[in-house]
């Protein structure tokens, strides 16, 4: 009898800890998709966009013996960072950093974000330099027209833009594509440690929770 009572405690014993191992295992997991969708929106509420909120991933790790983990990451760390400390960001060799304008096309010829290097100047024309002391300089195209129905600036003029004094002929214009400044400083904009301490501090319900839903 007393044999048949200890192995059924034994039994019962070892079924609770299989179901604390895995309540475990399941809210160690919520708390990092959890987590994983808090930075996503803490991303998208800081006007970064989507695409950057759906770099966050996460992964669990059910492992043994109440030793489940979970990672969450970035798959643009660098990017993450700069705004989660405030950094900045200056132009490689000394040199400009270009900001592209409104004006300016969002993606240049080889289908990458626009920037000097692959701006379409078989469509716009030439960027010419334009240096103002004590402001930031510029990148500009001339011979250009804006249409007053959409606002969008249109190709360069074909032939001579200019007129024999030396303005451009009616019509065109002169348009800023790029602000050329030496560095820019990006304002902390992201509270990832913020985001994993909280994380860290529901886990333990979650994994209460989880622990009841196996009673």
């Amino acid at each position: 009898m007393a044999t048949t009572i200890l192995g059924s405690i034994r039994r019962d014993m070892e079924q609770d800890l299989r179901n604390l191992n895995r309540a475990v295992v399941d809210g160690t997991r919520d708390a990092g998709r959890g987590l994983k969708q808090d930075l996503r929106q803490q991303v998208v509420y800081a006007g970064l966009g989507n695409r950057l909120a759906r770099t966050w991933r996460d992964r669990s790790y059910p492992n043994q013996g109440l030793n489940a983990a979970s990672l969450v990451w970035s798959k643009a760390p660098h990017i993450v960072q700069a705004f989660d400390r405030g950094v900045v960001i200056r132009g490689r060799n000394s040199r400009w950093l270009a900001i592209p304008t409104p004006q300016a096309p969002k993606l240049g010829i080889d289908g990458k974000r626009i920037h000097p290097g692959n701006f379409p100047e078989s469509r716009f024309g030439k960027l010419r330099f334009v240096y103002r002391p004590g402001r930031s300089s510029l990148l500009v195209v001339d011979g250009v027209r804006i249409s007053a129905k959409t606002g969008r600036v249109g190709r360069q003029a074909k032939g001579d833009i200019y007129t024999k004094s030396g303005r451009l002929k009616s019509g065109m214009t002169t348009v800023v594509m790029f602000v050329m400044v030496p560095q820019v400083r990006l304002r902390k904009r992201l509270e990832v440690k913020r985001a994993a301490s909280l994380s860290a501090a529901r886990m333990v319900g979650q994994i209460d929770s989880a622990w009841i839903n196996r009673q």
